[in-house]
């Protein structure tokens, strides 16, 4: 029986970066400009070894958790965060009302 892994984002304020570790030795990265309690997600990063395998989404999962518990909202610029956050409507509610 398999466990599932769960996958934490870590949050790097000094690069204005989440970073989450897939598999050993790779990361995915969603960086971001903050505003007061916004955050405005500009750019997110899958290593292309690990393109086409879903880590995609568990990035932007753990990354959105780390968000939500942080307390702020965001304006999503990245075309995959914002996509993201077009299909997945339990999110919705991390969106800043000041887009």
């Amino acid at each position: 029986m398999s466990e599932e892994k769960h996958y934490n984002a870590v949050h790097d304020r000094t690069k204005q970066a989440y970073f989450v570790e897939l598999e050993v030795g790779y990361q995915a990265e969603v960086s971001y400009q903050i505003a007061g309690n916004v955050l405005t997600l500009d750019h997110s990063h899958v290593p292309d070894a690990l393109r086409g395998k879903g880590y995609a989404s568990i990035m932007m999962e753990a990354v959105l958790k780390g968000i939500e518990q942080e307390g702020y909202t965001i304006i999503p610029t990245c075309s995959y965060v914002a996509h993201y956050m077009n299909r997945h409507k339990e999110w919705q509610h991390l969106l800043s009302p000041n887009q």
